[in-house]
């Protein structure tokens, strides 16, 4: 029997105009499957709740929330349309569930620009989920004032029950997979639920051990039930086995969604997508077949055998020999100060301590170690940032090694196929280091930053790899034959063979012709209307081979080699003799362009201390670091200059941000060249600031010259962190407001001729962004050297009047994306 609701009044929980809910562009709201109510375009950012109630229910995707109002009625505000998708990016919940509201408590912040941005609309709904059929509802007009004007009125019936179930059995449906991307949000768990109400049984929704309502939208959202879960839907009712054939039919088809291609259940034989799409952690092409790796499980007893004292030596050995066995990595890998970095992450003296604790109170070398460095692991997983997640990666490797020793087992040996491409959820460095490049031609992981110890080993052995792939890779059969192709950031699976003997093709003539630009790599980089463009070399401590591979000098010497492995500053003497090598190694005629320390924010040094800052990267690092520490740079420029008179040496600055810092540092390359009695040396700056490219005029008076850190200075610009696992792409170098910035560095320096802008980031070996960097201005390239050669013979295929053309179009555009297609489009022979 239905019982009378008081009528339920709603405030407006955001300013706007009030929509009818016909006009939402979603035939789920549309149609009013979800409930009734009404919509908000929204003019401000702040929702504001509509009544007095109890938060019942906050989406996953942070863009809807819902509450239950005092006499029952629940009301659902979801911001936007197709908001799901936005995984929370943009939303801030100000509440939490369970917590209860007055009428104009604040719920949600969000991002109006960017949820605009990314979102198919921004028009917002206030519905009633649960009125039932007999509601009527009074529909305000006009234009609405948070937390002021009335927007709903609803007078309400509670929802009829279901007929009696008495005399009918429960009937079971075989697990159905879920194969909406977002799992069951508030659209598809409407549609579910309005087919359920046109039966009479009683209809559950079982995941788990947890179980919902068919038939009411809230409940199902409540479940949090995610993509690729599966679902078990229980019917009791005089319609009961069809009420469950129907749903099923309902749910494969997706609920009104698209869903993610051919997924079903393992036990089905289902097909998994054709392709997976990740972030490039190390660049490269390879074709092989997938071998999942699993993770690693230990156990441990919890209590030791012996006394604490003889469980203290346990611990005590086990970490001497793991140390042994890092210091051997360390001296074999090419990357030996990511192995260095783990002996110190080894000797903590807080997870030492709180082991020996755990030991102290009865508990194993093994249990008590586990804990110790688990806690450290879940702590740096805590904080926001690809770094800390990368440190808490490094951190649970050194446990894991150390652990391995107290329990007397080997790391897991995985019996490796040819040619394969290993799937993870992640790996660490000790399991990097540990690849066989001649069986492992690459591989993928859910987890992991680009920027991490795991990439840059990858980078280091050649060994193409994503990070950020699709959970559901790890359920690729064994076996199966695949591509995985960083420059599209693709893993594509089960290709066919005329596929495969088509990439064997393009990697054939890709191969042929990098042999053919090697052979005239050392030849000059001429445009076809014969402009010389100059093509210099990134390097570390590697500088003998640089002229061999055609660079034409180093226009980026990271001077961080001759800092990191060690345990304190080198000295003035071992500076010098290194930048000497460097000089003599170039010739007098080749530039050599030195790079004064740059530390902090992703690269700290243990005698170099810096304190732990939320965000490092905007925080003390670069030009920043030295001149707050005036000893070290002194200590640098002095080396510096000395080997000055040997080759032609310039110094730069890095993260410079103000015309102050820079005139600071370049006083203290005149104060010591004058102690010296030597000439000064050219100084200039990394443009890897915003301000700084904004100031260009003004710096382009007092600098010798501008060399722009790309990397940096896009994601500075773009306020986005390069190694971010769903953002990243945003920091695109060819997006029309970094052009901008480049542009503008460019142009202020044309007047002064004897002075140069340069571009050092990984963009000046991008293929699509060489043609308009060039049409911007920047006549200097300083690259890898594996890339010079390619580099050179790309710009030989170029025509400055048709370059400059192009960039000027491409500052009008909109989109990185579309700058990438104008580029393509105009030079298609050239990017081939």
């Amino acid at each position: 029997m239905s019982v009378d609701i008081a009528p339920l009044v709603l405030r407006a929980p955001l300013s706007g105009p009030l929509v009818p809910l016909d006009a939402v562009p979603d035939p789920v709201f549309a149609k009013r499957m979800v409930g009734d109510g009404i919509s908000i375009d929204p003019v401000s950012d702040h929702v504001w709740a509509p009544c007095d109630g109890t938060v019942t229910h906050i989406h996953p995707s942070e863009h809807a929330i819902t509450l239950q109002s005092e006499s029952g009625l629940e009301v659902l505000i979801h911001v936007g349309v197709d908001t799901v998708s936005l995984s929370g990016q943009g939303f801030s919940p100000q509440v939490r569930s369970g917590d209860a509201v007055r009428t104009g408590d604040l719920l949600m912040t969000f991002d109006m620009d960017y949820v605009a941005t990314n979102a198919k609309s921004l028009l917002t709904q206030v519905i009633i989920t649960n009125a039932g059929d007999g509601a009527a509802f009074t529909y305000e007009e006009g234009l609405a004032e948070a937390r002021v004007n009335t927007v709903l009125t609803v007078t309400a019936e509670r929802e009829s029950q279901d007929e009696s179930t008495d005399g009918y059995h429960p009937i079971l449906s075989d697990p159905i997979a879920i194969a909406n991307p977002s799992g069951l949000h508030a659209r598809p768990a409407a549609v579910l639920a309005h087919e359920a109400k046109q039966f009479k049984s009683h209809i559950e929704v079982c995941c788990g051990d947890k179980r919902a309502n068919a038939k009411s939208t809230t409940a199902i959202m409540k479940l949090q039930i995610q993509c690729h879960q599966t679902v078990i839907l229980r019917a009791q009712g005089p319609d009961g086995e069809a009420a469950i054939a129907a749903l099923i039919t309902a749910i494969c088809d997706g609920l009104g969604e698209d869903t993610v291609s051919n997924i079903a259940n393992e036990e089905d034989g289902g097909d998994l997508p054709k392709s997976f799409s990740g972030l490039t952690a190390a660049p490269g092409f390879a074709i092989g077949t997938i071998h999942t790796l699993k993770k690693e499980s230990f156990i441990v007893d919890e209590y030791g055998a012996g006394e604490p004292v003889e469980e203290k030596a346990i611990l005590a050995f086990a970490i001497k020999r793991a140390t042994e066995d890092l210091e051997t990595l360390e001296a074999q890998s090419t990357e030996g100060e990511i192995f260095a970095a783990h002996r110190e992450l080894l000797a903590d003296p807080e997870v030492l301590a709180l082991a020996e604790e755990s030991i102290a109170r009865g508990k194993s070398a093994g249990y008590a170690w586990q804990i110790a460095y688990t806690q450290q692991v879940d702590s740096l997983a805590s904080l926001s940032g690809p770094l800390f997640a990368a440190r808490a990666i490094d951190m649970r490797d050194v446990g894991e090694r150390a652990l391995r020793i107290i329990l007397g087992v080997e790391a897991a040996q995985h019996d490796l196929p040819e040619t394969c491409i290993l799937v993870a959820d992640d790996l660490t460095p000790s399991q990097t280091a540990a690849l066989d490049p001649d069986r492992v031609r690459g591989f993928c992981t859910v987890k992991g930053g680009t920027s991490s110890h795991v990439a840059i080993l990858a980078q280091a052995m050649k060994l193409p790899a994503l990070v950020g792939i699709a959970e559901q890779a790890l359920s690729i059969p064994q076996g199966t034959r695949a591509i995985l192709d960083t420059a599209k950031g693709t893993l594509s699976i089960d290709p066919s063979d005329a596929e495969i003997t088509a990439i064997e093709t393009i990697q054939e003539a890709r191969q042929a012709k990098e042999e053919e630009d090697l052979k005239h790599c050392h030849e000059p980089a001429m445009t076809t209307d014969n402009q010389r463009i100059r093509v210099l070399v990134n390097a570390g401590n590697e500088t003998d081979n640089i002229l061999a591979q055609g660079g034409e000098g180093v226009g980026l010497l990271r001077s961080e080699f001759l800092f990191q492995k060690r345990a304190s500053m080198p000295s003035e003497e071992e500076q010098f003799e290194a930048y000497r090598e460097a000089a003599l190694s170039l010739g007098n005629e080749h530039p050599v362009v030195i790079r004064t320390l740059d530390v902090g924010g992703d690269k700290p040094l243990s005698y170099v201390p810096i304190a732990k800052e939320e965000n490092p990267f905007l925080g003390e690092r670069g030009i920043r670091v030295a001149l707050a520490r005036p000893e070290l740079l002194h200590t640098q420029i002095r080396a510096i200059l000395r080997a000055s008179s040997i080759g032609n040496l310039s110094i730069m600055f890095p993260m410079v941000t103000t015309l102050a810092e820079y005139r600071q540092a370049r006083a203290i390359v005149e104060e010591e060249a004058l102690d010296l009695e030597v000439n000064t040396v050219r100084t200039g700056i990394m443009v890897e600031v915003p301000a700084v490219a904004a100031m260009a005029k003004q710096f382009a008076e007092e600098v010798d010259f501008f060399s722009i850190g790309t990397n940096d200075l896009s994601q500075y610009t773009m306020a986005v962190d390069r190694g971010h696992g769903k953002l990243a792409q945003l920091a695109d170098g060819l997006h029309p407001g970094m052009l901008a910035l480049l542009a503008n560095t460019a142009d202020v320096i044309k007047p002064f001729p004897e002075k140069y802008v340069s571009v050092c980031g990984a963009l000046a070996a991008d293929p699509v962004a060489i043609p308009i960097l060039l049409g911007l201005g920047i006549q200097t390239l300083s690259v890898p050297a594996p890339a010079v050669a390619g580099v050179k013979a790309l710009i030989r295929t170029l025509d400055l009047t048709l370059c400059r053309e192009i960039a000027i179009k491409a500052l009008g555009l909109s989109s990185a994306a579309e700058v990438r297609e104008l580029v393509t489009a105009t030079f298609p022979t050239s990017l081939q």
